[in-house]
C-alpha cells in the first residue's frame, strides 16, 4: 500500500509511469526551473488511479510468446476508460498535463504483465539512453510504451493551448527526452524513426485548427473543458477525440476549472455522467465557508491551494479579490473552486438545492401530501420539441410533482421518450386523477400547444380555477420570476419542495433574457437544456401567491369541542 497525505493507494497500478515521469520530466519554470518534475501528492493520486490496473487483466498469451502479429490488451486492461480533474486556477494542471502528454509519448504507459522475480523496465531496451532502470515489486503490473503513438492536445485557442504545450515543449528540450521528442512547428515529432508521418507525434488541436480531427488517437489531453459548449463546437470535438482513442485502444484525459452548470460544458458532462469507469477528481472547499467573506475567502484559498506548495497565496487572494469587482462568480469558480451559477442564470442551484426536503430534513422520508389537500398547479406543455410538465404547491409553501397512476408515474413528458411526441392522452388522464385527488384551488396554464385542453379544463372546473398564464408577457413573467426567486432565497422563506431531478436540472438551465425597462423573462442556453419544468414552478408559486393575496385557501375544518353542562 502507498500513502501520499490523504491519499490511500491499495490497488494494483502502474507505479512506473510517475516514476518515469520524476526520471524524465522537468519544472518548465519558475524558482525551480530545470529541476525534476515530482508530482505533488494530489497528482500523484490522479495519476495512480488513471493508470490503476483490473486486479483480473490478463495479457494475450501470444503477444507474451513473440507473435508479431498479435495485439496486447490495452484500454481494457485499465479500471477507468477516462479521467477528469478539476482544480483552481495556478494549481499545476499544465504541468502536470505536460508531464502526463511525455509519458503517454514515450513513457511505458500501457500494460504488460504481471511482474515475477527481477523483472524491471530498462530505459535502454526502450530507445532511451539515460541509463534509468525502475525494478518492479513481484505481482506489480508491468508497462510498456505504445509503438507509434499519435496524441493531441486539445484546447479552445492558440493561447489558451500553451497552458499545456508550453511546459511540454521545455520538458522534450530537456536532455532526458531531447532525443526521443523532437519539438517542431505546432507539433512534437516523438523518436523520429521515420516512417508514417501522421504516427509518432504530439499534435495541437484548436477550435481554429481542426484537420487533424477523428485521426485513430492513442491519447488526448483535453484542456479547460468548463470552455467547450455547444457554441463554440468543442462538446462534439472532445466527444470525437474519445471516440478516436477508443478505436485504438487508447484513453483520454481532461482537465478543467469548476464550471458553471448553465452552460452544459463538457467538464459538465463528464462530472454528471452516471458512468462508473471515469475517474473524477475533485475537492471542493468547506461548503460553509463563504467566497465573499474576505477572511473566509483567505481560508477557502488556503485549503484549495493546500497541496500545491508553489502557489502564491498572496497573489493569488490580490488576484481574486479583484475579479470578484468584476464577475463574483468566475472568481469564485477558478479560485474558489466551486461549482457556481454565471451571472446570466435565473436560480443559483445551490439554493435551489438547499430548500429541498431531502437538504432540509437528512434521513427523514420525503414529504406525502395527502388526498384532499388544497393545492395550486402550475403546467407548461409542449408538443414534440420541450417537455410537458405539471408542478403543484402547498398553501405552505410546498412544491412537488404529483403522480399519477396504478406506477405513481410523475407528470413529466419527454417526447423522446414517448416516440417524439407528448402523449395528450396520458397528459389528461393525470389530470383527471390529480383533480379527483386533491382540492385544486387554481390551476395556471400556458396556453400554446394545449389550448383545447385547457379550455376542456376550464368548462369542467370553472374559469376561477383554471387560468390561462401566457408566458410570453414580459411585465407578468418578469414579476413572477423576481417573486419565486424572492420565496426561494430569503432568509425567512417556508418555500420547499420535493427535490424533483428533472426540475432541478430545468432551474439550473434557466437563463436570463434582458428585455426593455431593465426587466427579464427566461430562456435555454442551448436547444438541448429544457427549462419547462422551471416555468411550471414558476406558475405554480405564482397561483399559490395570488390564492394567498386573495384569501381564497379554503379554511380547514374544524371540531368544535363539546362541552357537557353539568
Amino acid at each position: 500500500m502507498q500513502q501520499a497525505d490523504r491519499y490511500v493507494v491499495d490497488f494494483p497500478t502502474l507505479w512506473v509511469v510517475p516514476a518515469w515521469i520524476q526520471r524524465h520530466c522537468i519544472i518548465p519554470d519558475g524558482f525551480r526551473k530545470g529541476r525534476p518534475f515530482r508530482p505533488y501528492d494530489w497528482q500523484l493520486w490522479c495519476l495512480a488511479n488513471h493508470y490503476r490496473i483490473k486486479q483480473d487483466a490478463q495479457q494475450e498469451p501470444d503477444f507474451l510468446a513473440g507473435d508479431p502479429d498479435a495485439i496486447p490488451i490495452r484500454s481494457a486492461a485499465f479500471h477507468y476508460r477516462r479521467s477528469q480533474i478539476i482544480a483552481p486556477q495556478k494549481t499545476g494542471k499544465g504541468p502536470m498535463s505536460a508531464a502526463w502528454a511525455a509519458a503517454e509519448g514515450v513513457g511505458p504507459v500501457l500494460f504488460y504483465d504481471w511482474a515475477g522475480e527481477n523483472d524491471a523496465y530498462v530505459c535502454e531496451d526502450n530507445g532511451c539512453d539515460c541509463g534509468w532502470v525502475y525494478r518492479y515489486r513481484p505481482g506489480e503490473p508491468m508497462g510498456m510504451a505504445w509503438p507509434t503513438p499519435l496524441i493531441q492536445l486539445l484546447a479552445t485557442a492558440e493561447d489558451q493551448v500553451e497552458n499545456v504545450y508550453g511546459p511540454l515543449k521545455a520538458m522534450a528540450r530537456n536532455p532526458r527526452l531531447r532525443n526521443r521528442m523532437l519539438v517542431r512547428e505546432g507539433f512534437i515529432r516523438l523518436r523520429d524513426e521515420g516512417g508514417d508521418p501522421e504516427q509518432n507525434r504530439i499534435d495541437v488541436v484548436t477550435s481554429s485548427a481542426l484537420a487533424r480531427l477523428g485521426n485513430p488517437i492513442t491519447f488526448a489531453l483535453q484542456d479547460e473543458t468548463q470552455l467547450y459548449t455547444a457554441t463554440n463546437k468543442l462538446v462534439s470535438v472532445a466527444r470525437t477525440q474519445r471516440r478516436g482513442a477508443a478505436a485504438m485502444g487508447g484513453r483520454t484525459a481532461e482537465t478543467t476549472n469548476a464550471f458553471d452548470p448553465a452552460q452544459n460544458s463538457t467538464a459538465q458532462q463528464s462530472f454528471e455522467s452516471m458512468k462508473t469507469d471515469i475517474f473524477k477528481f475533485y475537492e471542493p472547499p468547506p461548503a460553509d465557508l463563504k467566497y465573499t467573506v474576505r477572511a473566509e475567502r483567505r481560508r477557502i484559498h488556503a485549503f484549495n491551494y493546500k497541496g500545491s506548495p508553489h502557489a502564491d497565496l498572496s497573489g493569488i487572494n490580490a488576484e481574486a479579490e479583484e475579479l470578484l469587482e468584476l464577475d463574483p462568480a468566475e472568481a469564485e469558480r477558478f479560485y474558489g473552486n466551486r461549482v457556481i451559477y454565471g451571472g446570466g442564470s435565473w436560480m443559483d442551484g445551490t439554493k435551489w438545492e438547499a430548500r429541498s426536503w431531502q437538504k432540509l430534513y437528512p434521513g427523514v422520508p420525503l414529504r406525502d401530501v395527502p388526498d384532499g389537500t388544497p393545492i395550486v398547479l402550475g403546467f407548461d406543455g409542449s408538443d414534440i420539441d420541450d417537455w410537458t410538465v405539471l408542478r403543484a404547491q402547498t398553501e405552505d409553501g410546498y412544491q412537488f410533482t404529483p403522480t399519477f397512476g396504478d406506477d405513481h408515474r410523475p407528470s413529466i413528458w419527454n417526447p423522446a421518450e414517448h416516440n417524439g411526441q407528448v402523449p395528450r392522452l396520458e397528459v389528461a388522464a393525470a389530470f383527471e386523477e390529480i383533480f379527483e385527488r386533491f382540492t385544486v384551488v387554481r390551476m395556471y396554464y400556458d396556453p400554446p400547444d394545449w389550448k383545447s385542453e385547457g379550455q376542456a379544463l376550464e368548462a369542467q372546473h370553472g374559469d376561477k380555477v383554471v387560468l390561462r398564464w401566457e408566458t410570453y408577457r414580459i411585465t407578468q413573467m418578469h414579476a413572477a420570476l423576481v417573486r419565486q426567486h424572492s420565496d426561494v432565497t430569503k432568509a425567512d422563506t417556508t418555500f420547499t419542495h420535493d427535490g424533483c431531478p428533472v426540475t432541478f436540472t430545468h432551474v439550473k438551465n434557466a437563463r436570463k433574457l434582458v428585455r426593455p425597462g431593465k426587466k427579464y423573462i427566461l430562456g435555454k442556453p442551448t436547444q438541448q437544456q429544457k427549462i419547462d419544468a422551471a416555468m411550471s414552478s414558476t406558475l405554480a408559486d405564482e397561483a399559490a401567491g395570488d390564492v394567498t393575496a386573495a384569501k381564497l385557501w379554503p379554511k380547514p375544518r374544524v371540531r368544535r369541542k363539546i362541552i357537557a353542562m353539568r
